[in-house]
């Protein structure tokens, strides 16, 4: 809690305004109603950009609803969750008003003299979410005690700047939305750019102006075999499921081969127990293609750029190079990556389900493409590393932004709630702030109404004596 308090603001807990209460599992036995009913069930994995997505509800059964009618949600409430995904909180939409509530979930309810959107705002602030971190407890899953959320600290400015704070951030994070909206959407639009780059250089058209003429691509059609040396897969030992260190010698991953990139870090370390096989070294200058896995996994295609550690192929995966003097290893694996290639590749797999295709070496070597001269081979590698670099700086960039963005969301969320965003409105507006309307005597009128909504206690009778 902040050392400095706003004028007329006030230091209070959660369970000042509101109460906590958690959520019901479902009785033993019971499962969703295919139909849907007038009772869904609000689940975690329905929690979704502080708010409900209701693309997947599920649904209950009337005598369901009735056994477990007491844990409701209302679209008064706000919902934290509490389990799994810790710290998710939103609103309830006003179709979903009286919906039951999962388990892992609690809903902040009986909220009064504070405004939603900003008690919604601050429980998603790391001003909040610090405060719930190493304090949950343990029983399976990292858990969220309820009496942690009533114990949170926040501060409670007066009902009117409450809501000048509300509509501010609603702007502000609108606009902050907007800008991540797109930066997001230009890693598909460099993707779409990088494939573009290997659809003119596989089709030739990337150096028509270098062959100083607009003819069709020259070269040959080939296939494979034709043109790459000895090609074989590695070894899959069982192994430390933990990158190699130092000297230490590993086995790669599937996921080490990515589309034209090489990942290094994706290996596991081989035990000592086992003897090394140089011979499946991965050398800088290997092409790398999976052989077999899930479909969208089987055929992808790197190369090797530089690799620093003692690393051997495994048995999912081909290695091969061109052959000397029939063109450029790199060039080949830059059109195993276009799409008109992929097209070709992916019509060579064979497989009875999307999880188990494979890639057989014999059919592999037999994959038609195009193949020019190893002078414009060349020329299209310069040419299409220069463009595609150009798009690694721009996705750098990309990057950063959107990391600045991040943190700018909770910048803005950590200076409204340290009154930052309302200083002037304050200055401006004195009578506001103090006296009836300040946050103390809202405060003190809070804490008469909730005690006043409190269940009267029982009293035992005495006894007369006799």
């Amino acid at each position: 809690m902040s050392a400095v308090i706003p004028e007329g603001w006030a230091a209070i807990k959660i369970e000042d305004i509101a109460d906590v209460k958690g959520g019901k599992r479902l009785p033993k036995g019971e499962s969703f109603s295919d139909e849907i009913t007038a009772h869904p069930y609000l689940r975690v994995t329905d929690f979704y950009n502080e708010t409900i997505d209701m693309s997947d509800l599920k649904y209950l059964k009337v005598d369901t609803h009735q056994q477990i009618a007491n844990y409701i949600i209302s679209k008064e409430d706000l919902y934290i969750s509490i389990a799994g995904t810790i710290g998710l909180v939103g609103s309830i939409p006003p179709c979903l008003d009286g919906a039951n509530l999962t388990e892992n979930a609690a809903k902040i309810c009986n909220i009064s003299g504070i405004n939603n959107t900003y008690l919604k705002r601050f429980l998603n602030s790391h001003t909040a979410k610090d405060q719930f971190k190493d304090k949950t407890t343990s029983s399976g899953q990292p858990k969220l005690a309820l009496f942690r959320i009533r114990d949170c600290d926040l501060l409670l400015p007066p009902l009117a700047e409450q809501k000048i704070i509300a509509d501010k951030l609603d702007e502000l994070l609108a606009q902050v939305e907007s800008t991540k909206a797109r930066l997001d959407a230009i890693p598909a639009i460099l993707k779409s750019f990088r494939q573009s780059v290997l659809a003119a250089a596989v089709s030739g058209k990337l150096t028509e102006e270098w062959r100083g003429d607009e003819d069709s691509y020259i070269g040959d059609i080939v296939t494979l075999g034709e043109v790459i040396g000895t090609i074989g897969q590695g070894w899959s030992p069982k192994c430390h499921n933990e990158p190699v260190t130092g000297e230490q010698w590993g086995v790669i991953k599937t996921s080490a081969v990515q589309q034209i990139e090489f990942i290094q870090n994706e290996n596991k370390r081989l035990p000592e127990s086992l003897e090394v096989r140089t011979h499946l070294k991965v050398a800088s200058g290997d092409i790398l293609t999976t052989r077999a896995g899930p479909r969208v996994r089987c055929g992808v295609t790197c190369y090797v750029e530089n690799v620093s550690s003692n690393l051997m192929i495994c048995d999912k995966v081909y290695r091969y190079k061109v052959a000397e003097g029939k063109g450029i290893s790199k060039f080949l694996a830059m059109q195993l990556n276009s799409l008109s290639v992929l097209d070709k590749i992916e019509a060579l797999k064979t497989g009875i389900s999307e999880s188990g295709m494979n890639l057989t070496q014999s059919k592999f070597k037999l994959l038609e493409i195009n193949w020019p001269n190893i002078e414009e081979q060349a020329e299209i590698v310069r040419r299409v590393e220069e463009l595609f670099a150009f798009a690694d700086k721009v996705e750098a960039q990309v990057n950063a932004a959107q990391t600045r963005v991040n943190n700018l969301t909770q910048s803005i969320l950590a200076k409204a709630f340290r009154g930052e965003l309302t200083a002037d409105w304050r200055a401006a507006n004195p009578e506001l702030i103090s006296g009836d309307n300040s946050a103390q005597a809202l405060l003190e009128r809070i804490k008469a109404e909730r005690e006043k909504l409190k269940p009267a206690k029982k009293t035992r009778a005495k006894k007369a004596k006799v």
